[in-house]
């Protein structure tokens, strides 16, 4: 790739097999490998690695010093031709890692549009991260790990391999998460449980309070009588499903619940 284009800067390193979009900016001491694909309107501000088999979506920003698809950090790992896909408009900040997948997972890591990764936040082989996701100062993505829309994991957090974060979820700063966390879940800890519902993230997504409510209510009958030594948790799930089938947001809940997992699901103290 030669570097006569106006918007890479003349000390960036680039392999000449590499797809760079004209209106893309590639900043000063970036270095891009042979198998990556740049999109329209992305910027490299300096400093940047892009290595591996690595697509990165139209309007994403990559603050300095961030290394994007390189190998895992999995030493079963042979070199095998897996992916990184980062979708548009995102905003990965200083010293972000994100790794290609791997042949014992799906081989590619997925990151989704209009997310922001905040610095030193690591996104590790085979994860799936959804659309406006929040990961916040140093916060770790394990291997394996899934993330929905609009989850937020607090500054510091670790996600245990094979978890997965439901939509809205809000994970809480310097928490380690083990097991499953429901959508609209609220989980913190050293050893985190579950301690109620993002009430912050549901009311800035602007839900009415009757549904709120009925959020609530569905959380109470799933896990609250749990607290006080009711531990048939699959019938808690059937009744839960039968007194809410209208209900959008509670079913979501009782889907994730029902499908098939590695891990526990992350619970309240009892």
């Amino acid at each position: 790739m030669s570097n006569t284009n106006k918007n890479i800067h003349p000390t960036a390193v680039i392999a000449p097999t590499a797809k760079i979009a004209p209106t893309a900016k590639i900043g000063a001491y970036c270095v891009i490998g042979g198998e990556v694909e740049i999109h329209d309107n992305v910027e490299l501000m300096s400093h940047v690695v892009v290595d591996g088999r690595t697509t990165i979506g139209e309007g994403t920003m990559v603050f300095p010093f961030a290394s994007l698809g390189t190998a895992p950090q999995d030493l079963k790992f042979k070199g095998e031709k897996a992916t990184l896909v980062i979708g548009k408009n995102n905003k990965i900040r200083e010293h972000v890692t994100m790794n290609i997948g791997t042949a014992d997972g799906a081989m590619t890591t997925i990151v989704g549009d209009n997310c922001l990764f905040m610095m030193s936040s690591h996104v590790a082989h085979d994860c799936v991260v959804g659309n406006n996701v929040i990961l916040a100062n140093n916060a770790t993505l394990a291997g394996h790990v899934q993330v929905g829309d609009h989850a937020i994991i607090g500054g510091l957090s670790a996600i245990h391999q094979f978890v997965r974060i439901g939509h809205n979820a809000m994970i809480g700063g310097m928490s380690g998460i083990e097991s499953d966390v429901i959508p609209f879940g609220l989980a913190m800890g050293e050893r985190a449980h579950l301690s109620g519902l993002n009430l912050v993230g549901l009311k800035r997504k602007k839900v009415e309070k009757a549904e709120i409510l009925q959020l609530r209510a569905a959380f109470k009958e799933l896990f609250v009588n749990e607290t006080q030594g009711d531990d048939n948790f699959a019938e808690r799930v059937k009744k839960t499903k039968q007194d809410f089938t209208g209900n959008a947001n509670v079913l979501d809940i009782i889907n994730f619940l029902e499908e098939s997992s590695s891990r526990a699901i992350c619970k309240p103290k009892k």
